[in-house]
């Protein structure tokens, strides 16, 4: 997948609530799950239990896995197979090409349906 490099870092953002509750359960239940987001690579993928969510200052928010990688949670994909606060622009991508016109110019492409 190509990904614009800019996406895989961009400042933090702040998340709504709903995603640092999600952690704070996975944290008190204590289940291993599967983590999938943006990281500098494309997508990252790693599977653990998270331990703790630390907000880091001037860096953003991250969950701690017991590997000892820490993730922002800002650039998670899904969870333990729930939508994570970077679902939407990771989604954006596979709904990018219904907008293209396959590399011709509207013009170009009068009188076909498109």
């Amino acid at each position: 997948m190509n990904i614009k490099q800019e996406s895989l870092a961009p400042d933090y953002l702040p998340v709504p609530w709903e995603y640092r509750e999600i952690v704070e359960e996975r944290i008190n239940d204590g289940r291993t799950g599967k983590i999938i987001y943006f990281c500098r690579q494309g997508l990252c993928e790693r599977q653990g239990t998270i331990v703790d969510m630390k907000d880091l200052p001037g860096e953003g928010l991250y969950l701690f896995l017991d590997s000892g990688v820490r993730i922002r949670i800002d650039r998670i994909i899904t969870l333990f197979g729930q939508p994570g606060a970077a679902y939407d622009e990771y989604n954006a991508y596979a709904d990018a090409c219904m907008d293209c016109t396959g590399g011709y110019d509207k013009e170009e492409l009068k009188g076909y349906s498109i």
